[in-house]
């Protein structure tokens, strides 16, 4: 019995103090090491992400600072594109989203190319960088010039990389994928009830 109270009383107490640092994005400004690796944990395997701070300084701290809060962890892989890349970094909790909505970094000037494997942050346009990710399933290159800078790169597991679903395609309105809109606004209860079959992350960690 005391075991399970300990357990229950751990997890009560545990929620508030991640939803307070996830609820304050300009508190989570640690520079990120100078190299250090994320574990990532999903439904269809695990992977290693390598992070070099030289190849794009501020991506790499705001991508250190998500993973070390647990921004990404139960999130989905809500756009696939197979032969070209796999995105994610919408939280499922529809709060978190907006509060990281506008929480945008400046760009970094671009010193690596989009191969396969490399991850850049998602955009909207000049300075939008906020929460999204991409990993790259093949070369391309012809983003470089349009301002993705990749911060790391897949260094194991790629295969799982390469097995996520993609069944759904491009998302709406110009394919039959998840509406970003409701994803922002609706989070994992839109996904989980209209594109059950998306694959996830189950933990991404900071590599001691």
């Amino acid at each position: 019995m005391i075991r399970i109270f300990a357990f229950v009383f751990a997890l009560v107490f545990a929620a508030p103090a991640l939803s307070q640092n996830l609820g304050n994005p300009a508190a989570l400004n640690e520079q990120a090491p100078a190299v250090y690796k994320v574990n990532v944990d999903t439904s269809r395997g695990s992977f290693v992400i390598e992070v070099h701070r030289d190849w794009a300084p501020l991506g790499a701290d705001r991508f250190y600072n998500l993973v070390k809060n647990g921004f990404y962890d139960n999130d989905r892989f809500f756009r696939v594109i197979a032969g070209f890349m796999v995105q994610f970094g919408i939280n499922g909790d529809p709060k978190v989203s907006a509060v990281w909505r506008e929480a945008r970094i400046k760009d970094d000037p671009v010193r690596q190319a989009n191969q396969r494997g490399y991850i850049s942050f998602a955009t909207a346009g000049p300075n939008t960088r906020t929460t999204q990710v991409f990993i790259n399933f093949g070369d391309n290159r012809a983003l470089d010039r349009m301002g993705f800078a990749p911060f790391g790169r897949v260094v194991s597991g790629m295969d799982a990389v390469d097995a996520l679903y993609s069944g759904y395609g491009e998302g709406a309105p110009s394919g039959n994928g998840p509406d970003q809109q409701r994803v922002q606004s609706q989070g994992n209860a839109y996904l989980t009830k209209d594109f059950a079959k998306l694959d996830y992350i189950k933990k991404a960690t900071i590599a001691q």
